[in-house]
């Protein structure tokens, strides 16, 4: 017997279902009828989803070179080569041409790379680019045959609240689907590069699980799996995922340069802080403009508030820092910004990063 609380849950489950067709039929709870599932989207999703093997040497440093007893009296390299093997987890997002988004961590320092298909398959596989700052890397399938990809969904739509999968292969079990909650998004600091913006979720997110799928209801990729908070090392509930529309945009650009090339449009930016002053409680603070930049030739000024980016919402420094440094050379961003509580607009060009001298102040974005 179901109480009342069950069959509220229930109900709202019942409702997000309505608008998935990938869904299963809506039960009738009152004749205790099937329940809801979800296998129907796993189904659809999971054969896109692959495990990663990955063979390898990284360059160390020796920790006896800091020895000088050691430096001096014995012929000690400064670096060893230590022998890695590693699985992980990948996405197919481009069947025909065999892309894989995985994590860069995965198959950093990976001489050979071997793919596995849900249905068994082992195929070798080839790293196209990586890129550290964001921890997004790319893989190509050879001879990609009868392979299934996974479509992109809008991560930015994402609200704290939505019900996502994560589908990957934790301590190397093989693949493994978990669900839960979009818990927070926007996170940040979770490394050195500051290149972040990620999702948190509640679904269970294990080693092994990194570059795997975080999946929405419709069963479209919102997320590559990334990193956990553990101190014993397995799931307590807070794990992080890349947006896909990040992850979208760096392969993009490691699929047509092998790299990416990150834009500048002459500003350095700013938390907002509280303040008594009426202003946006989201948003961008412009710190500094170079002078002679794109930032200044398109009226933007110190203590301008950024709000918005291509009329999307930008609610921290740091996510207007990634849209900028992800954007392709030459594109055009339109920006909305707040300006003594009055809003106006402006585009703003990205250009080619540069190299600042030692002397001067860095204007990074």
């Amino acid at each position: 017997m179901l109480d009342q609380r069950t069959i509220l849950a229930w109900l709202l489950v019942v409702a997000l279902f309505a608008a998935s067709p990938a869904t299963a039929q809506v039960p009738d709870l009152k004749t205790g009828g099937s329940v809801p599932t979800l296998a129907p989207v796993v189904r659809q999703v999971t054969p896109a989803v692959v495990n990663i093997s990955v063979h390898g040497r990284v360059r160390e440093d020796n920790p006896l070179y800091r020895d000088p007893f050691f430096r001096e009296f014995f012929d000690i390299p400064k670096q060893v080569e230590k022998e890695i093997n590693s699985t992980g987890s990948g996405v197919i997002v481009d069947a025909t041409r065999g892309h894989v988004l995985t994590n860069n961590h995965v198959v950093e320092g990976a001489s050979v790379v071997q793919i596995t298909t849900k249905d068994g398959r082992q195929l070798s596989a080839k790293v196209i680019g990586r890129d550290p700052p964001t921890d997004v890397a790319v893989l190509q399938i050879q001879n990609p045959i009868n392979l299934q990809g996974l479509p992109f969904g809008d991560s930015d739509a994402l609200e704290v609240g939505d019900f996502v999968l994560a589908i990957g292969n934790p301590f190397g079990l093989g693949q493994t689907v978990t669900s839960g909650l979009v818990s927070a998004l926007g996170r940040t600091g979770l490394s050195k590069e500051g290149y972040e913006d990620f999702i948190q979720t509640d679904a269970a997110i294990n080693p092994g699980n990194s570059g795997g799928a975080l999946v929405n209801l419709h069963g479209e990729l919102v997320g590559i799996n990334s990193a956990i908070i553990s101190p014993g090392g397995g799931n307590v509930g807070i794990g992080f995922a890349i947006p896909a529309n990040m992850a979208r945009l760096v392969m993009e650009q490691i699929v047509a340069q092998g790299h990416v090339q990150r834009g500048r449009i002459g500003v350095s930016l700013r938390e907002l802080q509280p303040s008594t002053k009426p202003r946006p409680n989201e948003g961008a603070l412009i710190a500094e403009v170079a002078p002679d930049s794109p930032a200044e030739k398109a009226g933007l000024r110190k203590d301008d508030i950024v709000v918005m980016a291509d009329d999307r919402p930008i609610r921290t420094a740091s996510q207007l820092r990634n849209k900028i440094g992800l954007a392709r050379i030459g594109q055009d961003v339109k920006l909305t910004i707040v300006r003594g509580g009055q809003t106006s607009s402006a585009v703003v060009k990205v250009a080619p990063p540069v190299q600042a001298s030692s002397t001067s102040t860095p204007l990074l974005r």
